[in-house]
């Protein structure tokens, strides 16, 4: 690919990149666009709400993306959790459906495991979904990874979710988690939260993408 094409951020199609950049010669264009930023400091939460300092979560866009980088846990053993609301950020309470597996592999080199997560399942509940391992708050210990969420807008279909972790473990193991579900409603989710299940988000960035 020329360093002229990096530089401009614009993409034919025969580069097959069309998330970060524009895609030419075709009707309509991909854009993945930047909505906002939110640093934790010994956050309980770190929430997007639509309409909040500058958040959009409306039908402005079809698929929003949340990356997450370096998210630092207070206390050992934290794993991150989120959950939608449909009354903008009132409460955080939609029933939700999910699967979860996850890979490990650790520092030693003696122990694998690859395996589906019973007990990070969602049935209709209520809850954070708890989507990934147990982070390590070592002061070189973190987690980063995405979230996807489709169509919040929409008031036909229930709003899917797709979700994916990489973690430096309590436990000193690398650790992937994926996860999925849906958010059971039919009615617009305008606010997305995301907290760990015990302790605050020491630092770390969650960054929300729109995508057109």
């Amino acid at each position: 690919m020329a360093l002229s094409k990096l530089a401009a951020n614009s993409f034919d199609l025969t580069d097959n990149y069309a998330l970060t950049g524009t895609v030419t010669g075709v009707t309509s264009t991909q854009k993945l666009f930047l909505i906002k930023n939110l640093d934790a400091s010994s956050s309980g939460t770190l929430n997007f709400v639509d309409g909040s300092s500058s958040v959009v979560l409306d039908n402005t866009y079809k698929t929003y993306l949340f990356k997450y980088v370096n998210l630092h846990p207070s206390g050992d053993v934290a794993q991150l959790g989120y959950q939608a609301s449909t009354n903008g950020g009132s409460s955080y309470g939609v029933a939700a459906t999910t699967t979860n597996f996850v890979v490990l592999h650790n520092e030693a080199d003696n122990d694998t495991f690859a395996g589906y997560q019973t007990s990070r399942d969602l049935a209709q509940s209520t809850s954070y979904a708890l989507a990934t391992d147990g982070y390590g708050n070592d002061n070189d210990q973190s987690g980063c990874g995405e979230l996807w969420l489709f169509n919040p807008s929409n008031t036909t279909f229930v709003k899917h979710f797709l979700h994916i972790d990489q973690c430096y473990n309590a436990n000193n193991y690398s650790c992937q988690s994926f996860n999925g579900g849906y958010f059971n409603t039919t009615s617009a989710i305008d606010a997305i939260s995301f907290k760990f299940n015990s302790g605050n988000i020491d630092s770390g960035r969650i960054a929300l993408y729109g995508i057109k």
